[in-house]
């Protein structure tokens, strides 16, 4: 049975993000936005705080939660700053949590301990310039030479691109198109023939770096493989289940933060010498956003729920993200309608809500590919 309670972690969880968020994020977050300023100090912090590590058993150094805690630390991040809450469930998710899951007692022994407490931030690298749902027919290859394998190409739109200090990158050891034809490695900031390159200037989530990872004759050791070679796609399809969830809860976060800021001007806001809040127009959007965000969340914590079992998430994470994420649009659509001009305007956070919302619809799978996941899975 699912109990829909907070349980004591989470509780404190919330409460340690809206406390420390006060000092180190809301002064700050326009000032990130308006410069894309990547703020890598504050995910060190994250990391003293046990952020950075939500799901690394505590052997290695991490905090040892489950995935009910990582959603409601994601979604109390993002409430305060979604770039913030993408960027810290970008490394949770996927780096840390590949290594996680498909790495061998030394790689995770040299690798958990600082990528959860965030002296490591971690990037993962699939996308590419040309392959983004279509990521079976990457171009970045691997040749085997002795006891290395040489990289070569670029991968895009990848978060921590220049400023993560380890990434996961999936590369072609076989035959375009097959699936068993890719390899994941571990490769560290500071391997000669390995560079960031360059950062995308964003509609939203500008305080996140998202940008290119070059590799030119990059040489990385055998040691260096996660799991076996031919296993990257299938290992990165795995990743992408459990990291749909964090976009779920990345959407939940800023449909609960623009639902809750449109509630309060709603009854601060006065026309026609009444509080809007008394507008059938107005309260009724309200019932509507407020019944989406609870679908939503309960979508969400349903797939966590599967995931803390160890259970199969495929279908359920793609409902959540897909579900979640168009959510995130509509309620921080109607955050900006209900703010009127104020909501066009910097001045008040709906607008930015309305333009980091998007991303969650394209980011770890776009809405389509969601459909297409979810229809393969109930046609079975």
């Amino acid at each position: 049975m699912m109990n829909f309670e907070l349980n004591e972690n989470q509780q404190m969880i919330a409460k340690m993000i809206q406390d420390f968020g006060a000092k180190e994020i809301t002064p700050f977050r326009k000032e990130w936005d308006d410069n894309q300023h990547f703020p890598l100090d504050l995910f060190k912090k994250l990391g003293e705080l046990g952020l950075m590590g939500v799901l690394v058993p505590a052997s290695y150094g991490g905090s040892g939660f489950g995935y009910f805690e990582y959603v409601t630390a994601i979604a109390e991040l993002t409430k305060l700053d979604p770039s913030v809450g993408l960027s810290m469930a970008a490394h949770n998710s996927l780096c840390t949590g590949h290594i996680m899951m498909f790495g061998n007692e030394e790689q995770k022994q040299k690798y958990l301990p600082k990528l959860a407490t965030c002296e490591f931030l971690g990037a993962w690298g699939l996308t590419e310039p040309n392959t983004g749902s279509d990521a079976g027919n990457m171009r970045t290859v691997a040749i085997e030479d002795g006891d290395h394998y040489v990289l070569n190409g670029a991968k895009n739109f990848i978060t921590h691109g220049v400023s993560g200090d380890v990434a996961v990158v999936i590369a072609r050891t076989g035959k375009v198109g097959d699936s068993h034809g890719m390899t994941a490695f571990v490769v560290e900031r500071g391997t000669p023939g390995f560079k960031g390159g360059r950062k995308e200037d964003k509609l939203g989530m500008r305080a996140s770096e998202t940008a290119e990872m070059i590799f030119e004759d990059c040489r990385i050791h055998k040691s260096q493989i996660l799991g076996e070679v031919g296993d990257g796609f299938i290992q990165s399809m795995k990743i992408l289940d459990g990291g749909r969830i964090s976009i779920a809860a990345l959407s939940l976060g800023i449909a609960e933060g623009a639902l809750e800021e449109s509630i309060k001007y709603a009854k601060e806001r006065e026309q026609f010498n009444q509080p809007i809040s008394k507008f059938q127009a107005i309260s009724f959007k309200l019932a509507d956003m407020a019944t989406q965000v609870e679908a939503a969340r309960l979508l969400t914590f349903k797939a966590a729920d599967l995931k803390n079992r160890g259970e199969k998430v495929t279908l359920a994470s793609a409902k959540a993200k897909y579900y979640a994420s168009e959510v995130s649009v509509s309620v921080a659509n109607e955050a900006v309608q209900i703010f009127g001009g104020y909501g066009f305007t910097k001045d008040y956070p709906v607008e930015k809500y309305y333009r980091d919302a998007k991303l969650c619809t394209i980011g770890e799978g776009t809405s389509e590919i969601q459909k297409l996941v979810i229809s393969r899975e109930i046609l079975k």
